[in-house]
């Protein structure tokens, strides 16, 4: 059975997997932050590059497994799998959401 996500959540984990018809600006907020590895993108700008270069050095899929949810915090497991060194791995997604939409997320 497919979890539960928050609509921009499950978007996002949508985008991540290549699918091109989600605008990955809806899922944030205009002042949005993603924490991955030692990097610190913030704004719609510095999250589609990210993520852009992300997706052009590796070829992966992301699966979530499981969620925990605290308020506005959402710790989504996923599973990634991919071309890339240590595939595969299972890493937290840490979401803080406002209003429908992603104000941070942190992989860990």
């Amino acid at each position: 059975m497919p979890l539960s996500l928050p609509d921009a959540v499950a978007r996002y984990f949508r985008a991540s997997n290549g699918d091109a018809t989600v605008a990955l600006d809806d899922c944030f907020t205009d002042d949005a932050e993603v924490h991955d590895e030692t990097h610190v993108h913030r704004g719609h700008a510095e999250i589609r590059a990210w993520k852009h270069a992300a997706r052009g050095t590796f070829a992966y899929t992301v699966e979530p497994v499981d969620a925990t949810r605290d308020g506005d915090r959402l710790t989504v497991s996923a599973d990634v799998v991919g071309n890339f060194p240590g595939s595969p791995v299972r890493l937290d997604h840490v979401f803080e959401l406002r209003d429908g939409r992603i104000l941070s997320l942190a992989i860990g």
